[in-house]
C-alpha cells in the first residue's frame, strides 16, 4: 500500500509547521519509526522555510487589496496576478520502503544546478557555509538527513527540492511493507 498527498501553501511562516505536522501525522498513522519521521519532518521544515523565504517576489506576498485587487475570501486560490509566486507546493509519497518529498516554488531557482547526491558520497568542507553565516545551512541539513537529495530548477522559474529516505516501520505499523 502507498500514500501520497500534495499541499499548496501560501508563502507564509505559519505554513512551515503546518506542513511538518501534516507529514508527522501521516507517518504516525502509517506506523513509520519515530526517528525516521523526525528526520524527514526536519528536512521538510528546512525545504519549506527556503520556499517561504526565497520562493517568489515580495510583491506577491502583499495583500491583494493593497495592490488594488479585490479579494473574496472563498477564492484564495484563484489565479490572481503574482499568485504563483505567493504559493509553494509540498508533495509526499510513502511507497513501500521509501518516502519521497518534493517542495517546489516559483522563485528565481538555484543559481547553480546542484545534482543528485547519495548519503554515501563524501562531503568536502567547501560545501558548507561558514560557522558564522546567518543562513545557508538548510540545504546542507537536508543532505545530512535524507538518503538521496536533488536540487533543481523548474522550467521557466522556480526551485524544486526533492529528497527521499528508506523507511523503518514500527511493529504495529498499518502500512508495513509486505
Amino acid at each position: 500500500m502507498s500514500i501520497w498527498w500534495s499541499l499548496h501553501l501560501r508563502r507564509e511562516a505559519a505554513s512551515v509547521p503546518l506542513a511538518r505536522r501534516f507529514l508527522l501525522g501521516t507517518m504516525e498513522t502509517a506506523g513509520v519509526d519515530p526517528d525516521i519521521s523526525f528526520d524527514l519532518s526536519l528536512a521538510l521544515s528546512e525545504a519549506c522555510a527556503n520556499a517561504v523565504e526565497h520562493g517568489g517576489d515580495q510583491a506577491a506576498l502583499d495583500e491583494p487589496e493593497e495592490r488594488g485587487i479585490p479579494q473574496d475570501p472563498w477564492d484564495v486560490w484563484d489565479e490572481l496576478p503574482g499568485a504563483a509566486s505567493g504559493q509553494y507546493r509540498v508533495t509526499a509519497y510513502l511507497d513501500g520502503e521509501k518516502c519521497r518529498i518534493e517542495v517546489a516554488d516559483s522563485g528565481p531557482g538555484f543559481p547553480a544546478r546542484r545534482t543528485l547526491r547519495s548519503a554515501a558520497q563524501p562531503h568536502g568542507p567547501q560545501q558548507y557555509p561558514p560557522l558564522n553565516a546567518e543562513d545557508g545551512r538548510g540545504l546542507c541539513l537536508i543532505e545530512q538527513l535524507a538518503d538521496h537529495v536533488h536540487f533543481g530548477n523548474r522550467p521557466g522559474s522556480g526551485a524544486v527540492v526533492s529528497f527521499d529516505k528508506v523507511l523503518k516501520w514500527r511493529k504495529d505499523a498499518l502500512l508495513m511493507v509486505s
